[in-house]
């Protein structure tokens, strides 16, 4: 039985973990959060609008890769290396202050920012998972809750504004990655500590060979198709909402800012209930009803506040509700000595699709209008509660959540 300084100890370094991870993350959408002002300062074509946010992915993917294949987490200490990424991350949002919002030179921070931001994300999981004691599901949960907590600040950094227009929400969130390169000194990694595995070429076709695993990695596409494009593109919709009924940007922000950062809280609720209930069934409820939430905010785009703001909620809690539980699936079905490789793999597909759907989406709202945005978003939902449904009949399944699939 774990002592109290024991628990004291795991706090303080979850606590200090999650807070780092909360700062820097928030680099992420800084470009999206400041969109509808940059559009208002320079010509931005529907694709390069897109590309602001969909570098960040394609370089998240690369960074990934690259420290995956080099081995930097074992080779760095791991506090070094979310330090180095962060302040990396804060350096690309610095470079943007001085570029023209249309540029070339602005994607490519994006770029970087994606690319340092994959040295803090995974490390920050990581190092909460070393803690983890019956309750993986949890911590898991408590880290992808700090990085929809930092994905929303930049729309509350945009709601703030202090008169310097899309400059503030890239100068806030590069503040706030510095501020996370302290921070992290202070999370420091718990008994479960263990060097990751070297990535296996081999070990990787397994993510589609092996029956379970290919479930599980489709109903974790499922899941990516539809929440980076929704937190990616959820501010301009609520300019489009807001702008149609009182003309208010602030309350735009705001809506924006509660729709991702709620989320948070269903990480939490969603680790906890997985760990007693089951993932397959965690995962089936929230993708039910993030996809009926994407289907309904059409038929409601004209509705009172009263009405959509709910239903908007409702999304982004049910959006990201699931998120932890795939990463979590893979850990329990892989052969422990190709766990690494295979996560790795995992992520490198979702946010590798999530670039794709990111850039492609505006392609449809110039053809359906605001109204019907996120109509094409409910594909994906449907497609991963398929899979998960299919997962949870397979011999293997009895691995999930100690036997609860």
């Amino acid at each position: 039985m774990a002592t109290v300084s024991e628990y004291s100890g795991k706090a303080r370094a979850l606590t200090f973990i999650a807070l780092a991870q909360i700062a820097a993350l928030s680099v992420w959408f800084s470009a999206a959060a400041a969109l509808p002002d940059m559009i208002t300062s320079a010509a931005l074509s529907p694709l390069r609008q897109a590309a602001l946010t969909s570098a960040v992915q394609i370089g998240f993917v690369a960074g990934a890769l690259t420290s995956a294949l080099l081995g930097l987490a074992d080779r760095v200490e791991p506090r070094r290396l979310f330090a180095t990424g962060a302040g990396l991350a804060a350096l690309a949002n610095l470079m943007a202050l001085a570029l023209d919002p249309g540029s070339a030179g602005m994607i490519a921070t994006r770029f970087l920012a994606g690319f340092s931001l994959a040295a803090c994300y995974p490390v920050g999981m990581k190092l909460a998972a070393s803690w983890a004691r019956g309750d993986a599901g949890l911590l898991v949960g408590l880290l992808v809750g700090a990085l929809t907590l930092g994905s929303a600040l930049p729309f509350m950094f945009a709601a703030a504004n202090w008169g310097i227009a899309w400059h503030w929400p890239f100068l806030a969130s590069a503040a706030a990655a510095l501020l996370a390169a302290v921070l992290i000194q202070f999370g420091r990694g718990g008994p479960g500590l263990r060097p990751a595995p070297a990535f296996r070429f081999g070990a990787a076709s397994l993510a589609w060979k092996a029956p379970a695993l290919r479930l599980a990695n489709l109903g974790y596409l499922g899941h990516m198709w539809e929440l980076y494009a929704l937190w990616a593109w959820i501010g301009p919709f609520c300019h489009a909402y807001w702008h149609s009924r009182t003309r208010s940007t602030n309350w735009a922000d705001i809506t924006a800012f509660s729709v991702v950062a709620i989320g948070a809280l269903a990480c939490l609720l969603a680790g906890r209930a997985a760990d007693r209930h089951g993932r397959t069934t965690i995962t089936m409820i929230a993708m039910g009803l993030s996809g009926s939430c994407a289907l309904a905010s059409g038929f409601l785009f004209h509705t009172p506040p009263i009405v959509m703001i709910p239903l908007l909620l409702l999304w982004g809690m049910a959006v990201i509700a699931d998120s932890a539980q795939f990463s979590a699936s893979i850990a329990e079905l892989s052969p422990p000595e190709w766990t690494g490789t295979l996560l790795t793999i995992q992520t490198a597909m979702g946010f590798a699709l999530t670039a794709l759907i990111v850039q492609l989406l505006p392609l449809w709202i110039g053809f359906a209008g605001w109204e019907w945005a996120f109509a094409p978003l409910a594909i994906g939902p449907l497609l991963g509660v398929w899979a998960m449904a299919r997962l949870r009949a397979q011999p293997e399944a009895v691995k999930l959540a100690g036997g609860r699939r």
